[in-house]
């Protein structure tokens, strides 16, 4: 017995006012949701509300390219003129193949190695999975990180301020 329960055991309602009080549906207004005027009021606590929320400013939006797709869709790049044909294989700026259909708002694409490379590769992504590098170099071609969007505006204002505590 809870000690609140064990601290009411002699007092003739328990807590519930007089006695009068607890006797029914009336007393409560109803069974359920029952009445016009509706007498049920819900209030529920903050629920699912977890964790941290960065600021958008912060948050980097990452465009995922397939190795695969890249790989097939080679051919097709360079008749359009988003790839070059350079040797056996091509050269290809990611960001210009898959961001066509996207919103500006792309901070960084990384090409994920899924799928098998056939051509010699040479791509230029802000970022690559380990296995995307690995398969590329396999097949003879080569990989190069570049820095754009956000990032590089964030690495010139480091530059500048680094600059400054140096002198």
């Amino acid at each position: 017995m809870t000690s609140k329960k064990k601290r009411q055991r002699g007092s003739r309602t328990h807590g519930g006012g007089t006695q009068k009080n607890r006797r029914g549906a009336g007393h409560r207004g109803g069974r359920g949701n029952a009445g016009s005027r509706k007498h049920e009021m819900h209030h529920h606590g903050p629920w699912d509300k977890h964790g941290f929320t960065r600021p958008d400013d912060v948050q980097e939006t990452v465009l995922e390219a397939d190795l695969q797709t890249l790989d097939e869709d080679a051919a097709l790049l360079a008749a359009e003129g988003v790839a070059e044909e350079e040797g056996d294989g091509y050269r290809i700026d990611v960001r210009d193949a898959v961001e066509g259909g996207h919103d500006d708002d792309v901070d960084v694409v990384k090409v994920l190695g899924d799928g098998q490379v056939r051509n010699e590769l040479h791509l230029l992504a802000d970022a690559f999975s380990d296995a995307a590098a690995e398969k590329v170099e396999a097949a003879g071609g080569s990989v190069e990180l570049t820095v754009s969007g956000k990032r590089r505006l964030e690495e010139t204002d480091n530059d500048t301020t680094d600059d400054a505590n140096e002198s």
